[in-house]
């Protein structure tokens, strides 16, 4: 299994941030389809403040580039992606266009 650890910030606005979570709530059923049609096992997004951190598993044939093609050729996920960056910018780090930066691990005690 393949695992990905994410980081993304929300506008930090406390009424952003509660929309946002309520979205989260109830997903729509087209982007959790389109998730387990790329071989996305399970995701848990957590927050501290207004920063997003992501864990995303996925099976062997996971590929994120794959994902993002996918993506792009689905119009209900860019609809979603499109309503989703209201709430969200980007890390200064992040490249242009980029919303959710890969995190490195640092350290990992159970292995």
């Amino acid at each position: 299994m393949k695992r990905f650890c994410m980081a993304l910030d929300l506008r930090d606005d406390p009424d952003l941030i509660r929309q946002y979570e309520d979205y989260h709530r109830a997903v729509w059923p087209e982007i959790l389809q389109s998730l387990k049609d790329a071989g996305v096992l399970a995701m848990e997004i957590y927050r501290t403040g207004n920063r997003l951190f992501m864990i995303l598993e996925a099976g062997p044939d996971y590929a994120p580039e794959r994902k993002a093609r996918m993506d792009l050729a689905n119009p209900r996920v860019q609809q979603w992606e499109e309503l989703m960056w209201q709430y969200q910018q980007a890390l200064p780090w992040a490249a242009p266009g980029q919303k959710w930066v890969t995190m490195e691990m640092v350290f990992d005690f159970g292995k």
